[in-house]
Order: structure tokens, then sequence, then C-alpha cells
């Protein structure tokens, strides 16, 4: 297996339970080449960060002391809360204390989208290039366009959007640092053409990047490979996330039946990376076709396998296929005879 430019790291959402320290002790030992650190648990409290002094100082630490790099941080939680309508105990769990206050929805929106503005300075002094997340979205309660929904107010939610993101985008552009959108349902941008129309609303903002993470795409239906070659001036991110389709005789829908995660009566499942239908070589191939030079970040989840397997299997899966690419065209040689 020949070497690669292209850092592989791990994405640390899944593993808030465990300190950061620990994450880092096992990812290093799995051969990890760096973390893309959460901001939730104890890996990485936005606030702190910026007000208490010597706190960067002690996560940077811990990955010199692994020989671990960061070159993106995630606020995937703390996203989902500045556009969202309605705010509720959903959100409670997920977003700091901080954020949360008394928990007056247009108050933790407004808190929210100062802490995603937080999170590009904090990027910015850890080194890091890039804010994974999601944005939320006001009008993701009328995906099923029933009972009917005027177009006034689809087209008041993509307002919305761009209202509120806007100005943390220009903070972004200040710091010199993209926001990696997650394509993900409950998100404004969810699939190929909603994303068209998140741009649109933005006005194709510079800071506006793209999270590839194909897992949620291939339930949808969407091709994932024709997605970078579509996107590939926004992508500046990869998640390796993995999905597993299971047609079950007519009865198993795209939506999930309100089936737990796991269940096999449900039409698909998120799978640990190489376990699933996502064509990760076609993917891969594309990346560095298109000049993708950034990290691909293994995220982990899987119902069904324990995660300290699965993720000393996905390095070693997710390293295999990023070979070098050659030289020249493999077919120069015939010119020289």
């Amino acid at each position: 297996m020949g070497t690669t430019t292209l850092p592989v790291t791990l994405f640390t959402g899944q593993w808030a339970d465990l300190p950061l320290e620990e994450v880092a002790r096992l990812a290093a030992g799995w051969g990890y080449d760096g973390l893309e650190i959460a901001a939730s648990g104890d890996h990485l409290d936005l606030r702190r960060a910026e007000e208490e002094p010597g706190y960067l100082d002690s996560r940077r630490e811990i990955l010199d002391r692994y020989g671990l790099s960061v070159s993106a941080i995630s606020n995937h939680l703390t996203g989902q809360a500045v556009c969202d309508d309605p705010i509720d105990f959903r959100h409670r769990a997920i977003v700091r204390s901080y954020t949360w206050g008394d928990g007056d929805p247009e108050g933790v929106r407004t808190r929210a989208a100062e802490d995603m503005k937080r999170a590009a300075r904090v990027a910015r002094a850890l080194g890091a290039d890039v804010v994974t997340g999601f944005t939320g979205s006001k009008i993701w309660p009328y995906v099923a366009m029933f009972p009917p929904v005027p177009q006034e107010v689809i087209d008041d939610g993509y307002e919305d959007f761009a209202r509120r993101w806007i100005p943390i985008l220009d903070v972004f552009e200040g710091e010199g640092v993209r926001y990696a959108h997650e394509i993900h349902p409950s998100e404004i941008a969810y699939d190929y053409w909603t994303l068209v129309r998140a741009l649109e609303a933005v006005g194709h903002h510079p800071a506006f990047g793209v999270n590839w993470d194909p897992s949620h795409m291939l339930w949808q239906g969407i091709d994932v490979v024709g997605f970078i070659t579509e996107f590939r001036d926004r992508i500046c991110h990869v998640d390796c996330k993995d999905t597993r389709v299971r047609p079950s005789a007519g009865r198993a829908g795209v939506l999930g039946s309100h089936l737990p995660w796991g269940d096999p009566r449900r039409g698909w499942d998120f799978v640990s990376t190489g376990h699933g239908d996502v064509p990760w070589e076609d993917a891969f191939r594309a990346l560095r076709a298109v000049g993708y030079a950034g990290p691909i970040s293994v995220e982990w989840e899987d119902a069904g396998m324990d995660r300290l397997h699965g993720a000393a299997e996905a390095v070693q899966f997710v390293k295999s296929l990023l070979w070098e690419r050659p030289a020249g065209s493999f077919d120069s040689a015939f010119s020289n005879q």
C-alpha cells in the first residue's frame, strides 16, 4: 500500500462519551493521521476556547502527544438550531447550555448563530481550514408538501436561511475558513436541487462549501459520484459513512418506517465504512480527479458493529483505496519505442 497526501482522520462526534485524550490514543493506535474534532462532550468547548487562557493549548497538547493533526472541527449540533422551526426538546438535548439559555426559540437561534461564528474563529486559532456542520431548516417540516404548502412559504424558508447564514459566512470568509455543509435530511440543502437553491440563496458565497458524506445521499437515490464532479468547487471536506440498502419485498420504504436503527425491517441502515453500498473506489477516484486535497474523515455509525472494531477496520479500508496517482499517462511508455 503506497503513501498518500490525503490525511485520514476520525470524526469524534460518535465518541463524545469518551475524553478527547482517550479518543486520540485510540485513533493514533489504529493508524489515523488526525481528528475531525466535534464541539461536543469534553472534546472542544468553543466558548472556553475563546474565553479561557490555555484551553486551546490543552487541546493541542493532546493532539501533539499522539502525533495527530486537525484539519477540521465540527459544529453540527449547534448549526441545526440556527434555522430550525420549531425549536424544542430535541435541540435542548444536543446544544450547549450556553446556547440553549432560557429556551426562547429565537434566542436559541441567535445564540446558535453566534456560536457558529465562534467556530470559525476557533478553527482558525487551531490551524483548521474547515468547520463541518448542519444549517437547520425552517421548511423541512413541509417536505411531504401536504397539507398543501404555498410556494411563498418555501421561498421564505430559503430567505430565512440566507438572512441567518450570510452574516455567519461573512465571518468565515474573514477568518479564511470554509463552512462545509453536510447534505442531510432536515437541512436546508438535503439533495442535489436543494443545494442548488441554497447556493443561489446565499449568492454562491465563497465560504459556503460542502462536506461530502454519501451515506445520506445514497438512500435518497442520489448519484454520489456524479455529485462530486458536479460540485467539485464546493467540496472542502469528506466524511466516510456507509449505507446499506435492503429492499424488503416491497414493504420497506426509504423513510425508515419509524423503525429503530439496526432493525432488519428497515429499508436501509448506516453501516461501518466498507460494509455498505457506497461505491468508495469510484468516489475516491473522482475526488482525486477533481483535485480534492483535503482530509478523508471516517464517521463511524453502525448499530450492528462494535465501534472499536469498526473504527480500526475502517481506517485500513480507506487507506487501501488512497493510492498515489501516476506521475504521467499510463500509455506514455509506448512513445519510447
